[in-house]
């Protein structure tokens, strides 16, 4: 069979949600082909999973300017910038628009799971010639299986799919599966289409993150309504910094205010916290759930609860890639080069440098992975990021390195640039906050001053 121009062919996108379609507008800019490919039944299909939670980001962060410049031709309403929306806002008042337009609409497949991405007809050890050939994506429907061509794939799948298990080390705790009825991953939606699993019960809530948080505050506003609901908050480690937040000092108020009134929760007692408890096991006591765990201070139980809302976070899935040569953080599974910014031993700030198509690019030429998939385990991933990822590397495939290497990323500012939270009540913070140091690429003044001294950077401090 002859083998297809790779100039004839394609560029695949991997996802639907807000940055595979940034990708696709600055795909369309350059004048080059593209195929989206949606696993779910709509665009956006993850967002909607948690689409009752409000973002910390107000609508000018939410927002990628190739894909603003096609809805305006539509004539498009842009949002009130400053205002805050809901995952469904996003998804009702941008994706859908975006994914209507003349320009994208053709171009998007829905309820087509992409199951593996290889080179046409090489497997990953065959080096001769491998640049020079398509990729082959194997496309399930439900419908059947096809095998489609694409000259190179830019993978913005997400890793909503795919969250991290309870046991902290990261495999399934015992009784994990067992007892799934009574597990809930992510965020449910405590307020709304979950109310009554909630209401008049006492749920676990695991994790340290923004997703714990916004889980935690919706079960205390449920307690005001159903004062028999009751909340548990449980973490693996013992540093809330990066939940907690910069308070004042954090750029964007909704995300300082989110932290607050979290630790708020804690300091009044309305939420008992059990810090440095490391997830083992899950048993059955009289119809509820205990759950078995380890601390400094040796074993110990939680419970009896009703539910357990696991909020630890989600994890790349690589089955997809399994067949090509990728260069990933060891412990991560990020873009390699991002492993050492991003990284959540080191870093609290949540922030990262400038990075865009070199930084994102595998040793399988071609082939990208873009948005929170390329962070793989790592948290604090924002909207503005994976824009400026896909920016870049759409100038990259169009041949234009001048505008692929020109990367601009201004994140705002966490207000958090050490790891000096403590979850004792009353503790203060160490935090840089105030505005970004020129470049407005770092994470506080400590952290460019540690650049300026040949360290790492991005660590407020940390040496390299």
């Amino acid at each position: 069979m002859k083998r297809p121009l790779l100039e004839s062919l394609p560029i695949a996108v991997i996802g639907g949600g807000p940055v595979g379609l940034a990708a696709a507008a600055h795909l369309i800019a350059h004048n080059l082909p593209v195929k989206v490919y949606e696993a779910g039944p709509a665009v956006g299909a993850n967002m909607r999973d948690w689409g009752h939670v409000r973002v910390f980001t107000p609508w000018r962060y939410c927002m990628d300017a190739a894909a603003t410049a096609l809805l305006a031709r539509a004539g498009w309403q842009t949002p009130p910038a400053d205002v805050f929306p809901t995952a469904n806002e996003i998804v009702a008042r941008y994706l859908e628009p975006l994914a209507a337009t003349t320009e994208l609409s053709g171009l998007i497949e829905t309820n087509a799971r992409v199951t593996a991405v290889a080179r046409h007809g090489l497997d990953k050890v065959v080096s001769r010639g491998r640049d020079h050939r398509p990729f082959d994506l194997i496309v399930q429907r439900a419908d059947g299986v096809r095998r489609d061509l694409a000259r190179a794939v830019i993978d913005a799948s997400g890793t909503w799919t795919t969250p991290n298990p309870l046991g902290a080390n990261g495999l399934p705790a015992e009784g994990e599966d067992e007892f799934s009825d009574y597990i809930a991953y992510g965020i449910p939606d405590v307020l709304g289409r979950h109310r009554a699993i909630y209401a008049g019960r006492t749920t676990l809530v695991v994790g340290a993150g923004h997703s714990a948080a916004n889980a935690l505050l919706d079960l205390a506003r449920l307690a005001e309504a159903e004062p028999s609901t009751g909340a548990i908050w449980a973490t693996r480690g013992s540093d809330l910094a990066r939940v907690y937040g910069g308070g004042n000092a954090d750029q964007l108020p909704a995300r300082g205010e989110l932290g607050a009134e979290t630790r708020e929760l804690v300091e009044s007692g309305r939420v008992p916290l059990v810090t440095g408890f490391s997830t083992t096991a899950l048993r059955r006591e009289g119809g509820r759930i205990v759950v078995e765990g380890e601390t400094a201070e040796g074993p110990r139980l939680i419970g009896p609860v009703d539910q357990v809302v696991v909020a630890t976070g989600q994890r790349p899935d690589l089955s997809l890639t399994g067949e090509l040569r990728l260069d990933l953080d060891p412990w991560l599974e990020s873009a390699k080069a991002l492993g050492p910014l991003i990284d959540p031993n080191e870093h609290s700030c949540g922030s990262v440098p400038p990075h865009g198509h070199r930084e994102l690019a595998h040793p399988e030429r071609g082939f990208y992975t873009v948005g929170i998939k390329s962070y793989g385990r790592a948290p604090t991933f924002l909207l503005l990021t994976g824009y400026e990822q896909v920016r870049s590397i759409a100038a990259a495939l169009a041949g234009d390195l001048a505008a692929a290497d020109k990367v601009q990323l201004i994140l705002p500012e966490t207000g958090v640039c050490t790891t000096a939270f403590s979850s004792e009540p009353g503790s203060a913070a160490g935090c840089c906050g105030g505005p970004a140091p020129v470049e407005a690429d770092a994470c506080c003044l400590a952290d460019a001053m540690a650049k300026d001294a040949g360290k790492k950077g991005c660590g407020c401090g940390v040496a390299a």
